[in-house]
């Protein structure tokens, strides 16, 4: 059964930093291209960052982009995504999600497995 489990979620002043980290488990990881979405109350999930199977390509929303910044560990079968400079528009669940191609366009529908979320606050 393919399990991804984010972990590294919590409180933070507003220009704090977190780490959050994706395990998978029942899927190798370094064969899918993986990201991170978050969804706040009341809005649409939305795309964060991504990083392909190697880790030799990132791409970033425009919100995070200088930000934040996402990596990933094959040999842990984990992806990381760093998050500093927090705002209180940060506040959201993250979701980090794996599918088997690289491109540049990332939407809810295109990925193949999710995790079940950990949350981010960042308070003023």
């Amino acid at each position: 059964q393919v399990q991804l489990v984010e972990s590294g979620g919590g409180l933070v002043q507003a220009g704090g930093s977190l780490t959050l980290s994706c395990a998978a488990s029942g899927l190798t990881l370094r064969n899918w291209a993986v990201g991170w979405f978050r969804q706040a109350p009341g809005k649409e999930r939305e795309f964060v960052a991504a990083i392909n199977w190697s880790g030799g390509r990132t791409f970033f929303g425009d919100s995070v982009n200088g930000r934040f910044t996402i990596s990933r560990d094959n040999a842990k079968n984990t992806v990381c995504l760093q998050m500093n400079s927090l705002k209180p528009e940060d506040t959201a669940d993250y979701y980090c999600a794996a599918r088997g191609y690289w491109s540049g366009t990332w939407g809810t529908k295109d990925m193949a497995h999710w995790g079940k979320g950990t949350l981010v606050t960042v308070s003023s």
